[in-house]
């Protein structure tokens, strides 16, 4: 009875913890920690540096909105310049001095993986993730930086697939890998802050082949603010007002 008994208790402990067992199970454990939760506003600027060749080049002011799970829009410099780049569902809209200069596809997951994806079912969420081109099949979990993370998208030592690491904490993301026509794109997202219902990072490094192209150093963060939804249309242009 002793031994049944020992049985019954290392049985419940076990079953207890609820380990995500692969990258859909972490993707669910993410969705319902922040799913009806998540802030539906964003807004703030960053200090952006452009890089060539791992050499700083340039620093610019962008000025960030974000009306989550499908609107975002940054301004380049001088908010009343007109200079400006919209994101809406699958497109991106260029602007130059309020003139709409040309449209682009989007297929962007950033916006989706850093808070967009809470305000999907989650269906969708595994839908799009596989529209995006990563692998749900594969998974492992590893240590980044000192700190322990889910990794979907790809096995054990597996580098050149899609991917985005998780940290298990908060479970927010920590660092994307993608490949796009043999070239590697990634970022790492550092210093996350609790941001009312969620978090955000506040740093974030770009890099295309190994090379340092862009840092962002985010400033004046504000959630779930009212922001004039009028600021996203693009059929007719709205200069942002600070």
């Amino acid at each position: 009875m002793k031994k049944l008994f020992t049985l019954i208790v290392i049985i419940f402990i076990a079953t207890s913890f609820n380990y995500p067992q692969g990258s859909r199970e972490v993707l669910k454990k993410m969705h319902d920690k922040y799913a009806g939760k998540w802030y539906k506003t964003f807004s703030f600027n960053q200090t952006t540096e452009i890089y060539h060749n791992d050499s700083l080049k340039r620093t610019e002011t962008w000025y960030e909105n974000i009306k989550f799970p499908n609107d975002f829009r940054i301004d380049f410099g001088n908010p009343g310049s007109g200079n400006a780049v919209i994101f809406k569902n699958d497109s991106s809209y260029l602007f130059r001095n309020s003139e709409r200069t040309s449209v682009r596809p989007n297929d962007d997951d950033l916006l989706f993986l850093l808070g967009g994806m809470y305000f999907y079912p989650f269906d969708s969420v595994l839908a799009k993730m596989n529209s995006f081109g990563y692998d749900l099949n594969k998974f492992h979990e590893n240590i980044w930086k000192g700190v322990a993370v889910y990794v979907i998208g790809a096995d054990k030592n597996q580098d050149s697939v899609n991917q985005i690491w998780i940290e298990k904490e908060n479970l927010n993301p920590v660092r994307l890998l993608k490949y796009v026509n043999n070239t590697k794109e990634e970022a790492l997202f550092e210093n996350h802050v609790k941001l009312d219902s969620g978090f955000t990072e506040t740093l974030v490094y770009f890099y295309i082949n190994n090379k340092l192209i862009q840092v962002e150093k985010y400033h004046d963060l504000k959630a779930n603010v009212e922001i004039n939804p009028a600021i996203f249309d693009i059929e007719n242009f709205v200069k942002l007002k600070l």
